[in-house]
């Protein structure tokens, strides 16, 4: 937008005013236009759009992994109506990609990419007493409604269910919650591993960036069928 610098430059106080159609001229903007934004510098869409924009921006903050998408659906969640392509318009403009790009591949010869973290349990699911390892995972349910995601929290030792949170979207707060619940509940959780598969999504990805809660730290397991194994039998038996 070269409109706001062609009437600086010819405002009267301007210390070379220089005239807006010599200015237009040189630019190569057309004079006309240019004094029909000048009478209404703000359009009725502008507002518009910066609220649908400011909508978009706190699902991105929220949960960096969406996509344009599932930012549209909570968009729309939060009152904002705005059609799919101009969400897609405005995450591109400013930059609001998914934390965890695009796959790199579909099917069977698909090539999963390294591991996020390091594998502090190598298999070893049998903790020497409480708080030393948790196991997680994220389980899909179908319900009337729609479907119902559950994040449970193990503790591997006392085979208990530690921490849960339930939600309609899989998002990075439904991880986050579990652990939060999980840490008040368990006392000092300072050197306790969370181990989780790799999963889908990278929902844990955001705690394990965050020690604060409870100093817990995190491993990533490298075979996700043990994983599943041990942390999905755990939100299974909270789904019961």
């Amino acid at each position: 937008m070269m409109y706001p610098l062609v009437r600086e430059l010819a405002a009267a106080a301007a210390p070379h005013r220089v005239p807006a159609a010599v200015t237009c001229r040189v630019l190569g903007l057309a004079c006309q236009p240019y004094y029909r934004w000048l009478a209404c510098p703000v359009t009725d869409a502008e507002p518009t759009e910066a609220y649908r924009a400011s909508a978009l921006f706190d699902a991105h903050r929220d949960d960096p992994g969406f996509g344009h998408r599932f930012l549209l659906d909570e968009a729309r969640a939060a009152g904002e109506a705005t059609a799919e392509r101009t969400a897609w318009r405005i995450c591109r403009d400013n930059g609001w990609w998914s934390a965890f790009g695009k796959r790199r591949g579909r099917g069977k010869n698909a090539i999963a990419g390294p591991p996020l973290h390091d594998d502090l349990v190598r298999r070893n699911f049998i903790a020497d007493g409480p708080n030393r390892l948790s196991l997680t995972d994220i389980t899909e349910h179908a319900t009337g409604e729609g479907k119902l995601y559950l994040c449970a929290v193990k503790d591997a030792y006392s085979g208990r269910i530690v921490g849960c949170s339930i939600g309609a979207r899989m998002k990075s707060r439904l991880a986050t919650g579990a652990l939060e619940s999980a840490v008040p509940r368990r006392g000092p959780a300072a050197g306790c591993i969370v181990h989780s598969d790799r999963g889908s999504r990278g929902g844990f990805n955001w705690s394990s960036q965050h020690p604060d809660l409870g100093g817990v730290r995190r491993g990533h397991g490298g075979l996700e069928f043990e994983d599943q194994r041990c942390s999905g039998g755990a939100a299974s038996a909270v789904a019961r």
